[in-house]
């Protein structure tokens, strides 16, 4: 994620999966306990180097449509039977 703004302009964490937004980024695994923690950590603003809060929402937001992906790939993926040796 960088630091950019949200749909208003305000400074707000945006996600960058990719890794092509130009500046400083920050790496949090895609998991909301992750997420959490850095946010109580503050880890953002001192990772981007930030003078300012910013909001997390467009982050929140991508997380919940990673989670969201993940979760119905899950209940439609046919089982294969397979075991691993």
């Amino acid at each position: 994620m960088v630091a950019g703004s949200d749909s208003e302009g305000r400074p707000a964490l945006v996600p960058d999966p990719g890794r092509r937004a130009p500046g400083r980024g920050a790496h949090v695994h895609p998991t909301q306990e992750c997420w959490e923690l850095a946010v109580r950590r503050r880890a953002f603003s001192r990772a981007l180097r930030s003078g300012v809060t910013l909001a997390g929402a467009p982050v929140e937001e991508h997380l919940r449509s990673i989670q969201h992906d993940q979760s119905e790939s899950q209940q439609h993926r046919p089982e294969t039977g397979a075991r691993s040796s």
